[in-house]
């Protein structure tokens, strides 16, 4: 007899109750700061074709020839610096969003709906959490990559990760994904009310910078949005915040390799302006919802002394939205809006 590779229930999943599943979904984290859990983390980060567009062949010479017999060590202590009694701060923070998303939406929700979490590299995976929702009886799935902007290195790598699942499932649930949320009145909304409270505490900087990841240049010149969904986000938080070009800036962090990324980069734009007479500067990144390693490390260490050995005073890092109120509100709302037509969320919807 022919044999067959789908997961299946074996008529158990008739048997459950139907209810639709929310799958958030975030980059993914080692399982300690050590090298040993670095390296494998990043082997499968830095080895998905969507991150790096190189030949196969090429890529996997220098990967495994060169990459990875270096730089885990490297990432376990920046990843050592942040890391926290209960474990990686992302890991951490994605989970506290997850739960509190679940007890929003359980209350705004007409029938069962059920959160989970999913890291892209790393785990709990993606199969893991889609075929755990299937056997939970998850019969509609809303996923949610968990980056506002839109690029093909993260949403896009979240959709073939979905769609490599979907392919093994013997009965998939009727699937829906959110592309993006950057230019989404209550995310803005809630970056903007986040800044607002944190300037109300402890006083404004001279000039607020946003600091966005980036990716390599020929990304965009390729066709991948991301440059001017950042670009949109930046514009619609300094109309909502009322401030102008000059003192609201732009710049993208986190550039590996020799070839040309996203630019200004993070780094020499904090040089630069302390050397300008900048002495505080606030820095925010809206492109991540919870904070992380780029973040806490690259950011509010690594940057925070790279300016202040340049000549200011402090570089004061805004934390992301995290698990706050203004974050599951609007993560919520955007939820709704997309599963519209759904019975679980609307109790005058027919299934």
């Amino acid at each position: 007899m022919p044999t067959h590779h789908y997961t299946g229930l074996a008529g158990q999943s008739y048997d459950q109750p139907a209810q639709a599943g929310v799958l958030l979904v975030n980059l993914g984290t080692p399982d300690a700061p050590t090298a040993r859990a670095v390296r494998p983390y990043l082997a499968e980060f830095l080895g998905d074709s969507r991150v790096i567009e190189y030949p196969r062949w090429l890529w996997w010479l220098i990967l495994h020839g060169v990459i990875l017999r270096i730089r885990p060590a490297r990432s376990a202590h920046a990843y050592a610096r942040v890391w926290t009694p209960a474990g990686s701060p992302l890991r951490v923070g994605s989970e506290k969003l997850a739960a509190a998303l679940q007890t929003k939406l359980s209350q705004l929700a007409a029938g069962p709906v059920r959160v989970a979490l999913a890291m892209r590299y790393g785990a709990p995976s993606v199969r893991a959490q889609i075929e755990q929702m299937q056997r939970a009886g998850v019969r509609r799935l809303l996923v949610l990559p968990l980056y506002p902007q839109y690029s093909g290195t993260s949403t896009g790598s979240v959709i073939d990760a979905v769609a490599d699942t979907f392919k093994q499932l013997r009965w998939p649930p009727e699937l829906r994904i959110i592309n993006d949320y950057h230019a989404d009145a209550g995310h803005i909304g809630a970056l903007a009310q986040s800044i607002e409270q944190w300037w109300a505490m402890h006083g404004r900087g001279d000039k607020l910078l946003l600091s966005f990841h980036g990716i390599p240049q020929r990304y965009v010149a390729a066709g991948d949005p991301y440059l001017r969904q950042c670009q949109t986000t930046a514009h619609l938080l300094r109309e909502r915040l009322g401030l102008n070009e000059t003192q609201l800036i732009t710049s993208f962090q986190s550039r590996v390799g020799r070839e040309p990324w996203l630019q200004p980069y993070t780094d020499e734009t904090v040089k630069r302006l302390a050397s300008e007479g900048v002495k505080r500067l606030d820095v925010a990144c809206p492109g991540f919802a919870v904070d992380c390693l780029e973040t806490l490390e690259e950011i509010a260490m690594q940057n925070a002394d790279f300016f202040t050995a340049a000549g200011g005073e402090a570089l004061r890092y805004i934390p992301a939205l995290n698990d706050g109120n203004a974050q599951v509100d609007s993560l919520s709302a955007l939820v709704l809006r997309h599963a519209q037509g759904w019975p679980e969320f609307f109790a005058n919807e027919v299934a």
